[in-house]
């Protein structure tokens, strides 16, 4: 019999870590069946995401942009590292900065994020939320996808619809968010975990 081992998960974020935190927590408490989260890559200080995966002794990295020349320099790094580690995927959560053609083709389908909006709506900006709001639509929500070259496009894996009523402002439209961001990084996870139990 074939078993397959558990897929390895570096988390890559530059903000303080919110998603990540509630994913690492799930992964602690053993909701993730076929995962692991074996690498956190973090910038800023404080990160709560950071400071909660030291507590569960998942491997932490600090990697500053502003250290490097480019950003090529900068995630050529990032992808030595990550291979070091044999990662099989990646999961951008809260991470600002757009992927290279580079480490893109050393992780090809592999790197998946999360944006605040319904594709194919509110694409390429850091606002989506507020975007959203601003042009009055009655539905917005949170897509999971592979990335690919296109910012903001590639392969749809999740999304979750969420009602924008004619009274929200972006601090009761956040929290809507914050509710369904870590059950749509689980079901995306299982997913993934589901296309490589077919191949």
């Amino acid at each position: 019999m074939n078993i397959k081992k558990n897929l390895k998960w570096a988390i890559l974020l530059t903000g303080w870590g919110r998603n990540a935190r509630d994913i690492i927590e799930a992964f602690n408490q053993g909701q993730l069946k076929r995962s692991d989260i074996s690498l956190l890559i973090y910038q800023e200080e404080p990160c709560g995401a950071k400071e909660l995966a030291e507590q569960y002794g998942i491997e932490t990295l600090k990697v500053v942009r502003a250290d490097f020349e480019n950003a090529i320099a900068y995630q050529a790094l990032l992808t030595t590292e990550i291979k070091k580690r044999d990662i099989d995927y990646i999961f951008m959560l809260n991470y600002k900065y757009i992927i290279q053609k580079d480490m893109l083709l050393a992780f090809p389908n592999r790197i998946i994020n999360i944006h605040p909006s319904l594709f194919p709506s509110f694409l390429a900006t850091k606002t989506a939320i507020q975007d959203a709001l601003d042009f009055g639509v009655k539905v917005t929500g949170i897509t999971t996808h592979i990335i690919d070259e296109n910012i903001d496009e590639g392969v749809i894996l999740a999304q979750k619809a969420i009602r924008v009523k004619d009274n929200d402002t972006f601090d009761t439209l956040y929290p809507k968010f914050a509710k369904h961001g870590k059950k749509i990084i689980l079901k995306t996870i299982t997913i993934i975990e589901n296309m490589q139990l077919t191949l």
